[in-house]
């Protein structure tokens, strides 16, 4: 059975480590911050300027001055910090984010990823993301594997205007988890529960390596 977002998010939370600075876009990646296991300390980063940004309000006790990147209502941790545009593309930019966690509407065997603009739609602006992908020392995708269309998201060669290149490390769909490899390809890592290894060839247009028995996911 694929995954929804929320289960896609839950994935995502298991690859945060102890100790780091991360970076949550919008979308599926605003919701790791609900899905943190015990014990992990992290920061999280919002390109606005937070840092210590916490998990989504609960219904009544929002603040409409407290926002992240993408418009919505967030919490701030204890010892939260918040501070200009400025200050927080200089930490970006300066390489002080370990981890950036980007929503795409493609992305190619090269790691090379699309998700700001469909050419011929209206667009507000690029936002952070060209920084974030250019900057970050680790990037991890959260995605549908194929659009509205049943079309794969994951191919060869990305058709619309890239965000950056070459700079995607891991994709998390609502299939599998694959590794982007250095050489170029997906490594099929782990598969939704219930969906086969066959399910996924057939949705990736890109280079998919598949090695031995592949996991399902366990949550």
């Amino acid at each position: 059975m694929a995954l929804n977002k929320e289960q896609i998010a839950q994935r995502i939370a298991r690859e945060v480590q102890d100790k780091q600075y991360v970076n949550l876009g919008i979308g599926i990646p605003t919701l790791v911050a609900n899905y943190i296991p015990e014990g992990i300390d992290v920061e999280f980063q919002s390109e606005n300027g937070i840092l210590g940004m916490g998990p989504f309000p609960f219904e009544g006790e929002e603040d409409a001055d407290l926002i992240n990147a993408g418009k919505q209502t967030v919490t701030l941790e204890k010892g939260a910090v918040i501070f200009d545009s400025a200050t927080s593309f200089a930490m970006i930019r300066g390489q002080h984010v370990h981890l950036t966690i980007l929503g795409a509407m493609e992305v190619s065997e090269n790691g090379d990823i699309a998700n700001w603009k469909i050419p011929g739609r209206m667009v507000k602006g690029m936002g952070g993301a060209m920084d974030l992908v250019a900057s970050a020392e680790n990037i991890i995708v959260a995605m549908m594997h194929t659009n509205k269309k049943g079309e794969s998201k994951l191919l060869k060669d990305c058709s619309l205007p890239l965000t950056g290149v070459g700079c995607v490390k891991k994709v998390v769909t609502n299939l599998a988890v694959l590794e982007v490899l250095p050489e170029g390809g997906f490594k099929l890592i782990e598969r939704a529960p219930g969906v086969s290894v066959e399910e996924i060839q057939i949705a990736t247009e890109g280079k998919l390596l598949v090695e031995g028995d592949i996991p399902e996911m366990v949550f």
